[in-house]
C-alpha cells in the first residue's frame, strides 16, 4: 500500500488507527481555539470585531480548501507528512501572537501577519485531514473511515471552542493561549511518531525536527510576556503598569507621572488627568435634578469611578453597578491604584455589584430606579449598539420612577457627529424628552452626553431651562458649576440641522454602528 511502507500486524493496524482519532480530536480542538485566538487577536489590533472575525475564519476555511487540494500531490510517505504537518501546525499556533504583536510594534499594517497566521494555520489543518483518512483508509472501510475521522475532528472542535471561551481566553490570555495550542500539536505528531516510527521514512530526521521545535516553543513561551509586552508598549505613549486579557477584553493601565490611564481593548477610558471633566457631568447634572435619589442603577462604569460621584449624595440608598466583566470589578475593589482613584466606592455598603450584560439586566430587572445612568463603551460593535437601541431605551424607560431621570454617553459631537445625533433622536423614540450636552476633556477631545426624563413631564425647554439653574450647591466637585453647565449645553451651527436625515437605532436596524465608523476618528 501506498500509505504505509512496510506491513503491520492487526494489533498495530487497531493501536495506528485508534491514535490517529485520538490525534484528531486533540487537533481538531487546537484548530478551533486557533481560528477564534486569531480572530481575537485581530479585533484588539485592528478593531472592528465583526470584520475581524469574519476575515479570519473565512481566510483560514479559504486556506483549509487550500491545504485539502494540495494534499493529493502527496503520493507517498504519508506517515512523515502527517508528522511534518502537525510540527508546522505547533510552530504556527505556538508563534502566532508574538509574530503579530512584534509586527505591531514596527508597521501599522500588523493585520497583515494575522491574516497570514491564518491562511498559514488554515492550509496545514486542510491538509490535515485528508492525510489522516487516507493513513486511516487501510484499516476501516471508506464509509466508517471518513465518518469517524471527521467525528473525531468535529468533537474536538467543540471542546476547543469550550475551553477557549471559558479556560485559555480568560485565564491563559492571548500571551500562552498559542503556546498551549501549539503544544497539543506537538503532542499529536509525537503520539504518531515515537511508537509508530518504523513506518516512517525518516524516523531520525523527524525526530530531530521534533525536539528542535519543541525547544522553539520552549523558549517563545520563555520570551513570550516580554516580546508581547514589547510590541503592547509601541501602542501606549506611556509605560504600561498593568494589563489583563479577560474573558470580555483586554485591560491595559499606563503611567505618565502621577496620572494614570485605562484603556479596554485599546480604547482609551479615563485619565486620570482629567476624568472629572467626564465623570462629573456624566452624574451631577442627572442626580442634581432630583428631589429624590434613593435607588439609582449604574450600567457599565465597573472602574468605580462614576460611582464614587453618585455616592457623594448622602441620601442615596441603594446604588445597583451592572458591569459585565466582572475582573473590571474585582480591579476596581483591590488594586491600589483604583481604590485611590475611586475612593473604594464599589465597597461602599450601598453599592451592590452585579456581572452581568446591561441588556440582559434591564430585560429582567424588576426594580424602579430614581436615576439609570449609562456609561457604557461606545457603540463600535452590534452588540454595543443593542444597548443604545429603542428597545433598550423603552425597557429604561419602564424602570424608570414616574419623576426619573436618565443619562448616557454618547460618544463625540465632533467626531462622530451623525452617532452623537442619533442617540439622540433614539431615546426620544424610547419615550424621553431630550437635552444633549458637552464638554471638552482634554485626552479625549470633545465629549458628549444626552440627558432626559420621561415625555409626560416635561418639554425639552423646561429640562434645559432647569439644568442651566442647578447650582451644584453643597457638592465636592473639581470641575462642574453653573457656569459650565450652560456652557455645555449650548452647541454651534450644523450639529443638529442633520436630525432629520438620521434614522432611529433599532434592533433590528442598527445604524448606530454605522454612524460611528463613518465618524473622523482618524483625527482624534
Amino acid at each position: 500500500m501506498e500509505t504505509i511502507p512496510s506491513p503491520i500486524g492487526k494489533s498495530t493496524a487497531v493501536s495506528l488507527s485508534t491514535t490517529l482519532k485520538i490525534c484528531m480530536f486533540a487537533t481538531g480542538a487546537a484548530a478551533t481555539a486557533t481560528e477564534y485566538t486569531l480572530a481575537t487577536l485581530a479585533s484588539y489590533l485592528l478593531g472592528n470585531a465583526i470584520l475581524q472575525w469574519t476575515m479570519v475564519i473565512s481566510l483560514m476555511l479559504f486556506a483549509m480548501g487550500v491545504g485539502s487540494r494540495f494534499s493529493r500531490r502527496l503520493i507517498d510517505h504519508l506517515m512523515d507528512y502527517y508528522v511534518l504537518t502537525e510540527l508546522g501546525l505547533s510552530l504556527f499556533c505556538a508563534l502566532s501572537a508574538l509574530i503579530c504583536f512584534w509586527a505591531s510594534a514596527f508597521t501599522t499594517h500588523s493585520g497583515t501577519a494575522v491574516y497570514f497566521s491564518a491562511c498559514a494555520v488554515g492550509f496545514l489543518i486542510g491538509l490535515e485531514v485528508p492525510l489522516v483518512a487516507r493513513i486511516n483508509e487501510r484499516f476501516e472501510t471508506l464509509r466508517i473511515n471518513i465518518s469517524s475521522v471527521m467525528e473525531y475532528d468535529y468533537y474536538g472542535a467543540l471542546a476547543g471552542g469550550a475551553l477557549f471561551g471559558f479556560f485559555f481566553l480568560p485565564v491563559l490570555g492571548l500571551t500562552y493561549t498559542p503556546m498551549v495550542l501549539g503544544g497539543m500539536n506537538w503532542l499529536a505528531g509525537g503520539l504518531i511518531l515515537f511508537p509508530f516510527a518504523s513506518l516512517t521514512k525518516r524516523p531520525v530526521l523527524l525526530k530531530l525536527a521534533y525536539f528542535g521545535i519543541g525547544g522553539l516553543i520552549l523558549l517563545a513561551a520563555y520570551f513570550a510576556k516580554p516580546i508581547i509586552l514589547y510590541g503592547e508598549q509601541h501602542k501606549y505613549k506611556d509605560k504600561i503598569v498593568y494589563e489583563e486579557q479577560t474573558q470580555y477584553q483586554k485591560i491595559v493601565v499606563t503611567q505618565w507621572k502621577e496620572n494614570y490611564w485605562l484603556f479596554l481593548n485599546g480604547s482609551e477610558q479615563f485619565s486620570t488627568y482629567d476624568e472629572e471633566r467626564y465623570h462629573e457631568p456624566l452624574v451631577h447634572p442627572a442626580l442634581s435634578l432630583l428631589k429624590e435619589r434613593k435607588d439609582i442603577l449604574l450600567l457599565g462604569g465597573g472602574d468605580g469611578l462614576a460611582a464614587r460621584e453618585i455616592l457623594k449624595y448622602a441620601d442615596v440608598e441603594t446604588l445597583t453597578v451592572v458591569d459585565l466583566d466582572p475582573a473590571m470589578t474585582r480591579l476596581a475593589r483591590e488594586h491600589p491604584i483604583f481604590k485611590t482613584i475611586n475612593k473604594g466606592a464599589l465597597d461602599d455598603p450601598r453599592t451592590k455589584v452585579i456581572s452581568q450584560d446591561a441588556y440582559q439586566f434591564i430585560e429582567n430587572a424588576e426594580q424602579l430606579y430614581d436615576a439609570v445612568i449609562v456609561d457604557l463603551p461606545d457603540p463600535k460593535t452590534v452588540s454595543l449598539s443593542l444597548l443604545y437601541s429603542q428597545g433598550f431605551y423603552t425597557r429604561v424607560y419602564q424602570h424608570l420612577k414616574p419623576y426619573g431621570v436618565v443619562v448616557t454617553q454618547s460618544g463625540s459631537p465632533l467626531y462622530s457627529p451623525d452617532a452623537f445625533v442619533c442617540i439622540k433622536k433614539t431615546m426620544e423614540a424610547g419615550g424621553f424628552t431630550i437635552v444633549p450636552f458637552q464638554n471638552s476633556v482634554p485626552t479625549l477631545g470633545r465629549w458628549g452626553w444626552n440627558i432626559g426624563v420621561k415625555k409626560e413631564r416635561m418639554t425639552a425647554k423646561e429640562l434645559k431651562d432647569r439644568l442651566n439653574q442647578l447650582e451644584f450647591a453643597g457638592l465636592e466637585t473639581r470641575f462642574i458649576n453653573r457656569d459650565a453647565m450652560i456652557s455645555m449645553t449650548h452647541f454651534g451651527k450644523g450639529l443638529f440641522e442633520r436630525e432629520a436625515g438620521i434614522e432611529v437605532n433599532t434592533r433590528i436596524n442598527h445604524v448606530l454602528t454605522t454612524y460611528y465608523r463613518q465618524g473622523d476618528w482618524d483625527l482624534y
